[in-house]
C-alpha cells in the first residue's frame, strides 16, 4: 500500500524531497454509545481499515490536498494565510481544522504541505472516517514539524478540539482517542470524565466482529447529534439542583431513579436515563469480557441498542432493521447500532461458522425492506495511528 501511494503522490506532486507516509485506523465502539460527552465510559477498538496519508513539506505557505476517495475533485488548494472553514473546501476542512488547532495550541505550522489521502473506511458509515483524517493529519504534523513533546493523547485532543471549534460538530473524545491510542486485539475501556483508560483483550473464541453499513448517508453536523447533547446538558443542570454531580456518568441506575423527577421534560428524562444506564452497561460489559462471559457481553450489546432506539431515539428504520434481523440469526452473540446513529453502522459479534449465512440473511431482509443494499465487513482489531516505515 505504501509504495503504491508514494508512487501516486510523486505522479501528482512531483518527485524529490522528504516524502513520508502515515496511517490512522477507523474505530468501532463495541458498547457505550452517546456516553462520551456525558462523562461516562466507552469501549471502542481501532480497526485494520483506516486512512493513509502521504505528505511532503513545501517551502511556501500553500496547502495542496488530494484524496483518492474524491478523485473527481482533483487537487484542492488552500493557504496557511486563510485557514477559515469554507463549505466549498469540502473534506479538506478536516485536515485544515487540525492545522488551525495546532496554531491555536502554540504548535505553529509555518510551512505548507502537499498531502495525498486514501481511506478504506466507508464515508459516512459511522466508523469515524473524519476522526481518522484528523488523527492522521495530527501525526503527520507532529512528525514532520518535529513536535516531539506532543503525545498521542494530545493528538486525540487536538482532533476533537478542531472538530468542535472549527467544523462545528460537538463530538466527544472517544473517536479520536480510540484512533490515536488503539492496540491490536484490545479494546479501550476509557473513562471520558478524566481520560483514564485500560486495555482489555477482546477474546472472541470462535467468533468475529461483523460491521454492517446501512449505506444511509448522514452528516453529524446537520443531524440531531447536537440536539441530543443539548438535551443531556439541560437534564444534567436540572439534576444538579438536587444532587452535587459534575456529569450524568457519575450516577448509578438506582441514584438516577431516586432523583429523575427533577428533570422536568419526559423526553429529557429518557435521554438522561440512556446516558446513565448505558454507562453502567459498559462497565458490566467489560467485567463480562474479563470473565470470558461473551454471552453476557452480547446480551448487554442488545440492551444497548434497545435503549438507543427507545430512550435516546437515534436509530431509525435502517439500523433497527439490521439489528432486529441480526437478532433472529443463528450464531449472533450480540448486535447493536454503533456510532452517532441516524444511519451509519451496526456492530455484531457472530460465530465464525455462521458469518456467511448471517451476511446473506440479514442482507436480503434489509434490501427487501429498505430498498437498497447494506455492506458487510468482517473486521479485526488493529493498532492505533502510526508512522509507516
Amino acid at each position: 500500500m505504501k509504495e503504491k501511494l508514494m508512487e501516486q503522490f510523486q505522479e501528482l506532486f512531483g518527485e524529490g524531497g522528504d516524502i513520508r507516509a502515515y496511517f490512522a485506523p477507523g474505530r468501532v465502539n463495541l458498547i457505550g454509545e452517546h456516553t462520551d460527552y456525558n462523562g461516562g465510559h466507552v469501549f471502542p477498538c481501532a480497526l485494520t481499515i483506516g486512512t493513509y496519508a502521504v505528505a511532503r513539506k513545501r517551502d511556501d505557505r500553500t496547502l495542496r490536498f488530494y484524496s483518492e476517495n474524491f478523485a473527481q475533485l482533483g487537487v484542492l488548494e488552500s493557504s496557511l494565510d486563510d485557514l477559515t472553514c469554507k463549505k466549498e473546501d469540502g473534506w479538506t476542512n478536516y485536515p485544515k481544522g487540525v492545522i488551525w488547532a495546532f496554531n491555536q495550541k502554540n504548535h505553529p505550522v509555518a510551512c505548507g504541505f502537499d498531502v495525498l489521502l486514501f481511506g478504506n473506511i466507508p464515508n459516512g458509515s459511522g466508523l469515524s472516517s473524519s476522526a481518522s483524517v484528523e488523527v492522521v493529519t495530527g501525526l503527520m504534523l507532529k512528525d514532520m514539524l518535529g513536535y516531539e513533546d506532543l503525545t498521542m493523547v494530545d493528538l486525540a485532543l487536538y482532533g476533537q478540539y478542531s472538530e468542535n471549534n472549527y467544523n462545528g460538530v460537538n463530538c466527544g473524545i472517544m473517536d479520536q482517542f480510540a484512533i490515536a491510542m488503539g492496540s491490536k486485539d484490545n479494546a479501550i475501556f476509557l473513562d471520558t470524565s478524566d481520560l483514564s483508560y485500560q486495555y482489555a483483550p477482546v477474546k472472541l473464541d470462535g467468533a468475529r466482529i461483523v460491521i454492517a453499513c446501512s449505506n444511509k448517508k448522514r452528516g453529524l453536523g446537520d443531524s440531531k447529534y447536537n440536539e441530543r447533547r443539548s438535551e443531556c446538558e439541560t437534564a444534567l443542570a436540572e439534576l444538579q439542583k438536587v444532587r452535587d454531580i459534575k456529569s450524568l456518568g457519575e450516577l448509578t441506575e438506582a441514584e438516577f431513579e431516586e432523583i429523575k423527577d427533577a428533570i422536568e421534560s419526559p423526553v429529557r428524562r429518557k435521554r438522561a436515563k440512556h446516558a446513565v444506564y448505558e454507562n453502567q452497561r459498559t462497565i458490566h460489559a467489560v467485567e463480562a469480557l474479563k470473565n470470558n462471559d461473551i454471552e453476557k457481553f452480547g446480551q448487554l450489546m442488545n440492551e444497548s441498542h434497545i435503549s438507543l432506539r427507545d430512550d435516546y431515539e437515534v436509530t431509525g428504520i435502517e439500523l433497527d432493521t439490521l439489528v432486529e434481523e441480526a437478532w433472529k440469526c443463528e450464531g449472533v452473540i450480540g448486535s447493536r447500532m454503533t456510532g452517532a446513529g441516524f444511519g451509519g453502522c451496526t456492530v455484531s459479534i457472530v460465530k465464525t461458522d455462521c458469518i456467511d449465512h448471517f451476511i446473506e440473511t440479514v442482507g436480503a431482509a434489509y434490501k427487501e425492506k429498505i430498498g437498497y443494499s447494506a455492506d458487510f465487513y468482517v473486521v479485526d482489531i488493529g493498532p492505533g495511528a502510526y508512522v509507516m516505515k
